[in-house]
C-alpha cells in the first residue's frame, strides 16, 4: 500500500527527523526503536511498510533537508552517519517539498495546496496520502460565522478575510484533495464543525491533537495511579524548559496559552477534579532541540497525611515525536483503507488532547489502540 506522508512544516526538526528515520528504516540502517507500530501487539499486514512510505510536504522555510539533517546531527538529535548515508535520498525528497502558498485569497491558497497534494499522489502513483501537521503551534483563533457549514466556509474563503488559521486551511485543503489528516500540534486543525462535516462527506478519517511525548505522557500514567489508589492530589505544578524552534514559538503568549491548555486537560479528566497548580513553559535557547520538565505533586493519603512526589523529564522532542508521526501516518492510512470515516478516538494513545477520547488513562488508551489495530489486520472497518 504505497502511502504518501505529506508533512506541513516539512523542514522543521520533527519532520526532518521523521523523514531521516523513515528513510533509514527503509534502508535497514536503524532499528524501529520508538515506533509503537512495530511492537508485536500492533504489527501486521494492514499497515503500510516503511518501504511503502513516500515523503513530501510544505514549509515556509527553504533550508535544504540535507543541511537540516546535518544541523540536527551536530545537535545530537540524530546520528551523523545517517545524515551522510542518506544524503542522496534526502535530496530526492527535496523534489517533493513545496513552498507554503502566500498571496491571494484563502481559497486560492487552499487550491494550491490541494493541487500540490494531488500532483504528489499522481506523480508517485500512491494509494493514498496522509497529511500530518507538524508545524508551529498557533494561538487559538476567534470564532467566525463561516465555520458553520462547508458551503458557508467555501464562500467565506473566497473573500478578502483570513477566515481560517493556517492549520485549518491545510486541513480544509487536505480534505478537498481526499487526504486523511492528522494534527500533531495543539492548533485548531480540523476541529471546526464545517471541516468535520466536509471530512464526513468525503469519507475521510482524521486524528489529533498535540502529540504526547514527554511530561504529559508521564502525567497520563501517574494521574490514573492516584485516582485508582484513592489518593487526593492537592496540587500539581510543572515547569517546562525548551529551546529550538518550538520553544521560540511558545515564547509568544497566544501559542503558549494554547499549549498549556492542551497539557493540563489530562489531569481534570483523569482525576475528576482540577488540583491547584499549573504548567509554565519557558524558552531557553541554549537547550536547542532538547527539553526539561520538572513536576511537583502534593497529595494526601489515609488520615489526611500529606506527601509529595517530584519527577524530572529530560528528552529530545524531535527524537520522541518523529517515530510517532510515522506510526500515525501508517495507522491513519490503514484506517482509511478499511473505510473508517470521521475522528479516530482509538489513536488517543498518541495525543495530549485527543478527539472524542473516552479516557486519558494511557493503559486504557493502549488497549483501545491494540483492539483497533487487531480489527484493521483482520480486515474490519471498525
Amino acid at each position: 500500500m504505497r502511502t504518501g506522508v505529506w508533512l506541513v512544516g516539512a523542514r522543521g526538526s520533527v519532520a526532518t527527523t521523521g523523514i531521516v528515520g523513515g528513510l533509514a528504516l527503509r534502508a535497514g540502517l536503524t532499528a524501529p526503536t520508538g515506533c509503537v507500530t512495530e511492537l508485536p501487539d500492533l504489527r501486521g499486514p494492514a499497515l503500510p511498510t516503511f518501504a511503502d512510505l513516500v515523503f513530501g510536504g510544505h514549509d515556509v522555510a527553504t533550508t535544504p533537508l540535507t543541511k537540516r539533517a546535518d544541523a540536527l546531527a551536530a545537535a545530537g538529535v540524530l546520528p551523523g552517519r545517517l545524515a551522510t548515508a542518506l544524503a542522496a535520498d534526502l535530496t530526492a525528497v527535496e523534489d517533493d517539498l513545496r513552498p507554503a502558498p502566500t498571496g491571494g485569497s484563502q481559497a486560492d491558497r487552499a487550491a494550491t495546496i490541494t493541487a500540490d497534494l494531488t500532483a504528489f499522489r499522481d506523480r508517485h502513483q500512491l494509494d493514498r496520502v496522509v497529511v500530518v501537521n507538524v508545524s508551529a503551534t498557533e494561538p487559538a483563533p476567534s470564532p467566525h460565522p463561516g465555520h458553520a457549514d462547508p458551503d458557508a466556509l467555501r464562500a467565506a474563503l473566497a473573500g478578502p478575510d483570513e477566515v481560517l488559521p493556517p492549520s485549518s486551511l491545510y486541513a480544509y485543503a487536505a480534505v478537498e484533495a481526499g487526504c486523511p489528516y492528522v494534527d500533531f500540534t495543539p492548533s485548531t486543525g480540523l476541529r471546526l464543525p464545517a471541516l468535520a462535516a466536509l471530512a464526513a462527506q468525503r469519507g475521510l478519517p482524521y486524528a489529533g491533537h498535540d502529540g504526547k511525548t514527554g511530561e504529559t505522557l508521564v502525567k497520563s500514567v501517574l494521574a490514573p495511579m492516584f485516582a485508582m489508589r484513592h489518593l487526593a492530589v492537592r496540587s500539581w505544578s510543572g515547569v517546562n524548559l525548551l529551546g529550538g524552534g518550538d520553544g521560540a514559538t511558545l515564547a509568544e503568549p497566544g501559542a503558549n496559552a494554547a499549549k498549556v491548555d492542551s497539557k493540563q486537560r489530562v489531569l481534570g479528566e483523569t482525576l475528576g477534579y482540577v488540583p491547584q497548580g499549573g504548567t509554565r513553559i519557558e524558552y531557553v535557547e541554549d537547550l536547542g532541540d532538547f527539553k526539561t520538565a520538572w513536576d511537583l505533586i502534593t497529595f494526601a493519603g489515609f488520615l489526611g497525611t500529606g506527601m509529595r512526589m517530584e519527577f524530572t523529564w529530560h528528552g529530545c522532542d524531535s527524537a520522541l515525536a518523529a517515530p510517532l508521526v510515522l506510526d500515525l501516518a501508517r495507522l491513519t492510512a490503514a484506517a482509511h483503507a478499511a473505510g473508517r470515516v470521521g475522528p479516530l478516538p482509538e489513536l488517543a494513545f498518541f495525543f495530549k488532547d485527543p478527539i472524542d477520547a473516552p479516557t486519558h488513562s494511557l493503559s486504557e488508551q493502549w488497549q483501545r489502540l491494540v483492539d483497533f489495530t487487531r480489527d484493521l489486520h483482520a480486515g474490519g472497518a471498525g
